[in-house]
C-alpha cells in the first residue's frame, strides 16, 4: 500500500506536495470516486487512479533531463495566458515534473524527471540543496552590503538564511555576482539583491548541487549521466 500522493509523484504526474493540493481540490478518484483525504493509501496493482479523469499509470522507467531554460517562458506544463513552458522545448513522450521553478525572466539549469521520489527530496526545505547563479545587477555591492547579504536580509517578512555572493565581473554601471542559496522562495535572489540596493537586470541559474549546466545551449536539454543521477539520490 502506497500514499496516494506518493503514487501520483511516482508516476510522474507532479511532485508530492502539488499531489496533496490536487487531492484536496478533488482533482483526484480511485475506483471511480473522488478522494480529498490525504491520508488514503492505494495498492498500485489493484486500484485504478485517476487524476482528472485522465488514467494514472506507473512508470516503468525515470526518465531524467537537464534544460538551459531560456527567459521568456514559464515553468509549467500548462500556461493560462499561452505563453511558453519548458516543455515547448523538449521532445519527450513521458510525462515529466520540473525540480523546483525558474521565474519567467530568469533562465540556466532546470531538471525534469518523473521520478517523483526525487523530486520530492530535492525540492523539499529540509535538504538544503544549493543553487548557484550569476546574476547581472545595477552598480557594484559594496563589502558592508556583500556582508549583510551572506548574513541573511529579511524580505517578505522573513529572514533568509545564510547566502554566498561574490563579484566576479564589472560592465561599465553594471557587475555580475555569483550567488549560491538554499533556499527557494519566489523570487528570492532578485528580492535579496534589490534589498542590498542592487536591481537584478538578468538572471541566470548555473547549478544545483554539484550538477552544472556547463556549456549546453540556452534552449535545449541533454539527458542527464548514470553518475548525476546517482549522486542526487544520494543527497
Amino acid at each position: 500500500m502506497i500514499r496516494l500522493q506518493k503514487y501520483l509523484a511516482d508516476c510522474g504526474i507532479c511532485s508530492r506536495r502539488k499531489a496533496e493540493e490536487h487531492i484536496l481540490r478533488g482533482d483526484v478518484k480511485v475506483n471511480n470516486e473522488v478522494i480529498t483525504e490525504l491520508g488514503f493509501k492505494v495498492e498500485p496493482k489493484k486500484d485504478k487512479v485517476f487524476f482528472k479523469n485522465e488514467p494514472v499509470v506507473l512508470n516503468k522507467k525515470n526518465i531524467y533531463i537537464i534544460l538551459n531554460k531560456p527567459t521568456g517562458c514559464v515553468t509549467t506544463a500548462k500556461e493560462q495566458f499561452s505563453r511558453k513552458t519548458v516543455f515547448d522545448y523538449i521532445d519527450i513522450k513521458e510525462r515529466l515534473v520540473p525540480v523546483g521553478r525558474l521565474d519567467y525572466d530568469t533562465s540556466g539549469l532546470l531538471i525534469l524527471t518523473n521520478d517523483g521520489e526525487l523530486t520530492y527530496k530535492l525540492t523539499h526545505p529540509k535538504h538544503s540543496i544549493k543553487k548557484t547563479y550569476i546574476a547581472k545587477v545595477f552598480g557594484v555591492p559594496k563589502k558592508q552590503e556583500l556582508a549583510r547579504f551572506r548574513e541573511g536580509i529579511v524580505i517578505d517578512g522573513y529572514k533568509t538564511l545564510p547566502a554566498m555572493i561574490k563579484v566576479i565581473k564589472l560592465e561599465g554601471k553594471y557587475s555580475y555576482v555569483q550567488i549560491s542559496i538554499t533556499e527557494g522562495k519566489n523570487r528570492q535572489v532578485r528580492k535579496m539583491c534589490e534589498a542590498i540596493g542592487h536591481r537584478v537586470i538578468e538572471l541566470k541559474r548555473i547549478s544545483i548541487d554539484r550538477i552544472k549546466l556547463g556549456d549546453l545551449e540556452e534552449g535545449k536539454y541533454r539527458y542527464m549521466t548514470k553518475e548525476e543521477v546517482k549522486y542526487l539520490k544520494k543527497i
